[in-house]
């Protein structure tokens, strides 16, 4: 099926630093080596390099292509405190610093993370006015760690969050559904709505991988929010079977249990077999399917509105194929791009014995979740 499918980015957001240091936040010198080629996890290189393979594949020109503004100063302070915005801004003018521990500033960081949270808002609002049947924000800095008045994890302002904020008050939309399939933890999302029942929040993620230790199995939200948090913490090594195994058994039941207005995808690549800050083994066409299952749920429930905000994934090699998979099915249309690696993971692809075990888990979290 043909949609009118729009894609938000800019490329300002390419230029966003994260400075020399390896991987993470592990600054160079002593016994650590300076890099040979990007250094930081965190690089422009895997968005870059995502919307290329769009470009030499054709896609590009089947999509909506738009940009956004920045996310205005009013916005932003429905969920970040002035205190930490001043302090972004601040390191961010002067050029550089460390946002916490996780996060480093570079020249212009500030004014690139509201373009990255405008990008979001944009998207949310396109397919809210019913100008795209769906939509995704090509967001960098990402945001799903982000806490109010703490930097986590490469993330420096809450981008969907900010982007639901955003709605409820210009649309005065309702219930919301975000689906976060990073392979880390949508940390900062739980937070923000940990108390509330207006959004269901839905975690997959690699048990114990960030933030360190972490599983949440048992974090189900408090107050009017007990019940809308669900998290479903995997085993490392997981692979395609098992992901799709957690997405119909829990994840599409209980967005139609909620019943949402919107749904929006937390979409990192992290989970990919490549990834080296993760330890899981999907490939480009696991994409493709977690995002024909959602889109299918929101065109039963919330008239196809459906909204991907990307988040991690660090795989310069892979990231692309990846990316493009979800693309080309948001869109309905197929390019004549084959993944040159995709028989490679589906060789290496959990054994039934491991697929079993992880399937016994993810029931005994459904029993829990009462779905």
């Amino acid at each position: 099926m043909l949609r009118k499918t729009g894609f938000f980015f800019d490329e300002s957001c390419f230029w966003h630093t994260t400075g020399l240091q390896h991987v993470v936040t592990l600054p160079v010198g002593g016994w650590v080596q300076p890099p040979s080629g990007a250094g930081h996890a965190e690089s422009p290189e895997t968005k870059r390099r995502m919307k290329n393979l769009m470009d030499v594949s054709g896609l590009s020109r089947s999509l909506q292509l738009l940009g956004a503004d920045p996310i205005d100063e009013k916005t932003l302070r429905l969920i970040h405190p002035e205190a930490y915005l001043q302090n972004f801004k601040s390191l961010s003018d002067g050029g550089t610093g460390m946002l916490g521990s996780e996060a480093s500033v570079g020249p212009g960081s500030y004014e690139i993370a509201k373009l990255s949270a405008g990008l979001a808002c944009a998207a949310v609002e396109a397919v809210l006015h019913g100008k795209l049947d769906n939509a995704y924000s090509l967001s960098r800095p990402p945001g799903h760690h982000c806490l109010p008045d703490k930097a986590m994890g490469f993330c420096y302002l809450a981008n969907i969050s900010l982007a639901i904020e955003r709605a409820k008050k210009q649309f005065g939309l309702g219930r919301v559904a975000v689906v976060d399939w990073d392979v880390h933890h949508g940390n900062g999302t739980q937070h923000i709505f940990w108390e509330r029942d207006d959004v269901l929040t839905i975690s997959l993620h690699q048990d114990g991988c960030y933030p360190e230790g972490y599983s949440g199995e048992d974090d189900i939200g408090a107050g009017k929010g007990e019940g809308f948090n669900i998290n479903i913490p995997l085993m490392a090594g997981t692979g395609h079977n098992s992901y799709m195994y957690a997405m119909d058994q829990i994840v599409l039941p209980a967005l139609q249990r909620y019943q949402p207005e919107l749904i929006i995808v937390a979409c990192g690549y992290d989970a990919n077999s490549f990834d080296p800050l993760a330890r899981m083994q999907l490939h480009s066409e696991s994409f493709r399917e977690m995002t024909r299952k959602i889109q299918q749920a929101a065109d039963e429930l919330c008239d196809g509105k459906l909204v991907v905000v990307h988040e991690g994934g660090y795989s310069e090699l892979y990231v692309p194929f990846c990316g493009l998979a979800v693309l080309e099915e948001l869109s309905g249309i197929r390019t004549k791009v084959q993944d040159p690696l995709l028989n490679m993971v589906k060789a290496q692809q959990p054994r039934e014995r491991f697929d079993a075990f992880q399937r016994q888990e993810i029931d005994e979290l459904k029993q829990r979740f009462n779905l």
